[in-house]
Protein backbone atom coordinates (compact mmCIF):
# COMPACT_ATOMS: atom_id res chain seq x y z
CA UNK A 1 0.00 0.00 0.00
CA UNK A 2 0.89 3.83 -0.70
CA UNK A 3 0.36 6.57 1.70
CA UNK A 4 1.00 10.16 1.21
CA UNK A 5 3.01 11.44 4.45
CA UNK A 6 3.66 14.98 5.58
CA UNK A 7 6.58 15.32 7.63
CA UNK A 8 7.11 18.43 9.66
CA UNK A 9 9.79 19.55 12.00
CA UNK A 10 8.63 20.46 15.52
CA UNK A 11 9.97 23.59 17.54
CA UNK A 12 11.63 21.13 19.29
CA UNK A 13 13.55 19.54 16.44
CA UNK A 14 11.69 16.32 16.32
CA UNK A 15 10.21 15.61 12.90
CA UNK A 16 6.40 14.66 13.08
CA UNK A 17 5.31 12.61 10.11
CA UNK A 18 1.28 12.37 9.97
CA UNK A 19 -0.47 10.34 7.24
CA UNK A 20 -3.41 12.66 5.90
CA UNK A 21 -5.50 9.60 4.34
CA UNK A 22 -5.83 7.59 8.03
CA UNK A 23 -7.42 10.45 10.72
CA UNK A 24 -5.26 10.29 13.73
CA UNK A 25 -2.24 8.05 12.38
CA UNK A 26 1.03 10.25 13.48
CA UNK A 27 4.12 9.78 14.48
CA UNK A 28 7.36 11.60 15.09
CA UNK A 29 11.41 10.50 15.26
CA UNK A 30 14.70 12.58 15.96
CA UNK A 31 15.38 12.81 11.95
CA UNK A 32 13.42 11.58 8.92
CA UNK A 33 14.08 8.30 8.82
CA UNK A 34 13.30 7.16 12.39
CA UNK A 35 9.82 9.35 12.03
CA UNK A 36 9.51 7.66 8.58
CA UNK A 37 9.79 4.26 9.99
CA UNK A 38 7.95 5.30 13.28
CA UNK A 39 5.01 6.22 10.96
CA UNK A 40 5.40 2.60 8.94
CA UNK A 41 4.17 0.90 12.39
CA UNK A 42 1.77 3.54 13.17
CA UNK A 43 -0.21 2.75 9.75
CA UNK A 44 0.21 -0.91 10.46
CA UNK A 45 -0.94 -0.49 13.80
CA UNK A 46 -3.83 2.05 12.27
CA UNK A 47 -5.20 -0.47 9.70
CA UNK A 48 -5.24 -3.57 12.23
CA UNK A 49 -7.52 -1.62 14.34
CA UNK A 50 -9.80 -0.34 11.67
CA UNK A 51 -10.00 -4.56 10.83
CA UNK A 52 -10.88 -5.16 14.32
CA UNK A 53 -13.59 -2.52 14.10
CA UNK A 54 -14.82 -4.28 11.04
CA UNK A 55 -14.66 -7.48 12.49
CA UNK A 56 -16.37 -7.07 15.58
CA UNK A 57 -19.68 -4.72 13.61
CA UNK A 58 -18.33 -1.35 15.05
CA UNK A 59 -19.04 1.40 11.99
CA UNK A 60 -15.81 1.86 10.07
CA UNK A 61 -15.36 5.19 8.15
CA UNK A 62 -14.88 4.62 4.24
CA UNK A 63 -11.97 6.96 2.96
CA UNK A 64 -9.87 6.46 -0.68
CA UNK A 65 -6.50 5.47 -0.30
CA UNK A 66 -4.10 5.54 -3.08
CA UNK A 67 -2.65 1.19 -3.15
CA UNK A 68 0.26 -0.45 -5.45
CA UNK A 69 0.12 -4.25 -5.58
Amino acid sequence: MLFHVTLETAEDGWVVAEVPALPGCVSQGRDEKEALANVKEAITAWLWAEDQKASEGLPVDQRNVLIAV
